[in-house]
């Protein structure tokens, strides 16, 4: 996976750096693992917009993605590496030898021919998804789930990776992309590699009609507004506007939103080093 940067013929493509699509193989998605996607433009069930600047944006079939892997012992064929308008990964079609066929996310170095496993009895390789239990100390994951049999939750975008540290009991410390280390339950799984396509953070849009183009209406500052429309609104000539907060009054940049006595805060042995 690369990135192109494009000549600058037009404005738009003066800063615009997109990715190759060189690893996708197929340009269709398969029939049976898709279902039309209705988009909301931030409206509620009432009409009400409930989300700002949400709207528009190309329409998108979602595409069926297995994140529990619990076809355990039987072998799969990777069929084809396809896009996906809905993540920031790619998406790998799996064919199953008993017939069936179905979408994973698709790891670093994953090619068209590559036969995948999952369950206990598999090799701890690229693309086969294995109980923590089962997978060497060490080694490089993605997919993860949080809850044995739940499907996988964490570590599921463009890039991404996590790796097992150690073990304590019947429960696996990893160490998270935020940079977190938490214990996570022995029997859940987790997918071997990490998650492909890690060129998307080096993209940039180029233009704003290509935010247009995802869903995403212009976001107005609060800053600028009116006091009454914003609590960050109003003063004379160019104000900072007090701490940054929300336009419902919530403070942002730097407020803790997670419940103090949160039962999973024991399962967290050290932080996100987040700035």
């Amino acid at each position: 996976m690369a990135v192109r940067k494009l000549n600058p013929v037009t404005p738009g493509q003066r800063h615009k750096v997109i990715g190759t699509f060189e690893d996708i193989t197929a340009s269709v998605p398969e029939k049976s693992l898709v279902y039309g996607k209705r988009s909301t433009g931030g409206r509620n069930n009432t009409g009400k917009m409930t989300v700002r600047y949400k709207g528009g944006g190309h329409k998108r079939k979602y595409r069926l993605i297995d994140f529990k892997r619990e076809k355990d012992g039987v072998p799969a064929v990777v069929k084809s590496i396809e896009y996906d308008p809905n993540r920031s990964a790619r998406i790998a079609l799996l064919y199953y030898a008993d017939g069936e066929k179905r979408y994973i996310i698709a790891p670093n170095g994953l090619e068209v021919g590559a036969q995948l496993m999952s369950g206990a009895e598999a090799a701890p390789e690229v693309g086969n998804a294995l109980p923590l239990a089962n997978i060497p100390v060490g080694t490089v994951i993605h997919n993860i789930e949080l809850r044995p049999g739940q499907g996988a939750l964490l570590v599921r975008s463009a890039g991404n990776f996590a790796q097992l540290t150690s073990r304590e009991g019947s429960y696996c410390v990893i160490k998270l992309p935020s940079g977190e280390t938490r214990q996570i339950l022995s029997a859940c799984k987790a997918t071997i590699g990490s998650v492909g396509n890690s060129d998307h953070a080096l993209e940039q849009s180029g233009k704003a009609g290509r935010s247009r183009w995802l869903g995403r209406r212009p976001h107005n500052r609060g800053v600028v507004m009116n006091p009454v429309d914003h609590p960050m609104g109003g003063g004379e000539g160019r104000q900072s506007g007090g701490h940054p907060r929300s336009r419902k009054g919530l403070y942002a940049k730097g407020l803790k939103t997670r419940a103090p006595k949160k039962l999973s805060n024991k399962y967290i042995i050290e932080r996100a080093n987040n700035k």
